[in-house]
C-alpha cells in the first residue's frame, strides 16, 4: 500500500478547519446568544437563536435512557467515524472529491461529538426560512456534514461509476 501524503495532509486540513470554525461559532453562541434570545435577520429568513441538544438531528433520540444515548449519539457515531476516517486516508478507491467530501463529514462529525463528551450536549443556534416553512436549528458542524453529502451527491447519481471525476488526490 502506497501512503499518499498529499491526501493525508488535505483530509486533515480540512477536517480541522471544520472543527475549528464549528468550535468558534458555538463559542460565540454560548457567550453571545444564550441570553440574547431569538435574533432575525433578513426578514426573518434568517433566525440565530441559542439551543442545548442532548439528541442527534431534530433531537432525535434526546429522550433515550443516558445509556443508550451514550452508545447510539457517542460510540457508534465514533466508531464510524474513525472508520471513514482511515478509509478516507488509506484506500485507494476514494478519489479527490470523495477525500474533499468524507473530510467535510468527519469534522462536522468529529466536532458534534467533541461536544457530547465535553458538555453532554450539541449547541445549535441557526435556522432559516420563509414563515412557518422552517428549518431544524443547526450548527456549522451540520453544515459542513451537508455540504459533504451535496459533494458527494453527483457521484452517486453518475451513470458510469467506475469512472472516477478525478482518480487521485
Amino acid at each position: 500500500m502506497r501512503i499518499n501524503w498529499l491526501r493525508i495532509v488535505l483530509v486533515i486540513a480540512i477536517v480541522l478547519a471544520n472543527v475549528g470554525c464549528d468550535q468558534v461559532t458555538k463559542q460565540i453562541a454560548r457567550e453571545q446568544l444564550m441570553s440574547a434570545g431569538q435574533i432575525s435577520y433578513l426578514s426573518d429568513f434568517f433566525r440565530l437563536s441559542y439551543v442545548e441538544n442532548k439528541g442527534a438531528f431534530l433531537s432525535l433520540g434526546a429522550g433515550l435512557s443516558g445509556e443508550l444515548r451514550y452508545w447510539a449519539l457517542l460510540m457508534l457515531p465514533l466508531a464510524l467515524l474513525v472508520g471513514l476516517l482511515a478509509y478516507t486516508l488509506f484506500s485507494e478507491n476514494v478519489n479527490r472529491w470523495q477525500a474533499i467530501a468524507f473530510s467535510f463529514i468527519i469534522g462536522g462529525g468529529i466536532s458534534n461529538i467533541y461536544d457530547r463528551i465535553l458538555y453532554g450536549q450539541v449547541v445549535d443556534f441557526m435556522n432559516m426560512g420563509l414563515g412557518s416553512l422552517r428549518t431544524g436549528i443547526f450548527n456549522f458542524a451540520d453544515v459542513s456534514i451537508m455540504i459533504g453529502l451535496g459533494i458527494m451527491l453527483p457521484m452517486i447519481f453518475r451513470k458510469d461509476r467506475n469512472k472516477s471525476p478525478d482518480d487521485e488526490t
